[in-house]
């Protein structure tokens, strides 16, 4: 059963364009599947005792308000937001994330009842497989994804569908569709934050764009990509690469000249 979001306060994109914004991405081994099978042998990672690396959290860091804490799967990332007034969860990646999660949660100053919302950026195996589990665990959260990701995400827990300009706990959503046609963004245009799902990657510093292996339309993933290179990015975070924090909104710029 899914519900569609009852919104909060209907703020159109561009009119928050001059507010600027941030993203930070993460890059890894692969850059999207629909399977959440696929795991990184990352020797820096803890091992399950099946040999399988598992998820840790890495330091994150405080886009003016928004402290955040990335959950890291080797290959494809997590990540916790933490405001004054309570938690959000974007993604859950591979299948036995859950104490991970918990851990970041943690390090943030909260407990799972401090969780008032799950994202999922969209349907991939690898950015959903611990949802039901981390649902079941926070018992204040409703879960959420893209309207039209959310038959394609079989889970238990009943989920509010999202469309471009829902406001989620002072969050905006950003509707990319292309890497999956319900993909979507999360963005905070006060502290210029914005968690990009599998809409972009990264790789050594720099800003790419969306998998053309796993993209179930390139033209329009690479469509959304352009949409955000429009923004005033500080600092983004993307389910597959290394964050980045640096002059984001030039690379986003050089990201649009690429694939403009």
């Amino acid at each position: 059963m899914t519900r569609r979001l009852t919104r909060l306060s209907r703020r159109t994109f561009l009119a928050d364009l001059g507010r600027g914004s941030a993203a930070i991405a993460v890059f890894g081994l692969a850059a999207c599947s629909s399977s959440d099978d696929e795991r990184s042998s990352d020797a820096t990672n803890p091992t399950t005792a099946g040999g399988v690396a598992g998820p840790e959290t890495n330091q994150g860091g405080d886009a003016d308000g928004v402290r955040w804490t990335e959950v890291s799967f080797g290959f494809v990332s997590a990540f916790v937001l933490a405001r004054p007034d309570g938690i959000t969860v974007v993604d859950t990646g591979t299948s036995g994330g859950v104490g991970a999660i918990e851990t970041a949660i943690g390090e943030l100053g909260g407990t799972w009842t401090d969780v008032g919302h799950v994202i999922a950026t969209h349907s991939h195996g690898d950015h959903v497989g611990s949802l039901q589990q981390v649902l079941d665990a926070a018992p204040n959260a409703t879960g959420y994804a893209g309207t039209d990701d959310l038959a394609d995400i079989s889970i238990a827990a009943d989920l509010v569908g999202l469309e471009d300009g829902d406001d989620v706990a002072g969050f905006q959503i950003v509707a990319t569709p292309g890497h999956t046609p319900g993909s979507i963004c999360v963005y905070d245009p006060m502290s210029r934050l914005l968690v990009a799902g599998d809409a972009v990657l990264t790789s050594g510093g720099d800003i790419q764009g969306p998998s053309a292996q796993f993209s179930a339309d390139l033209d329009l993933a690479n469509a959304s990509a352009l949409r955000l290179a429009e923004l005033q990015v500080e600092t983004l975070l993307a389910g597959h690469g290394d964050p980045v924090v640096d002059r984001t909104a030039e690379k986003l710029a050089a990201l649009a000249l690429d694939l403009g």
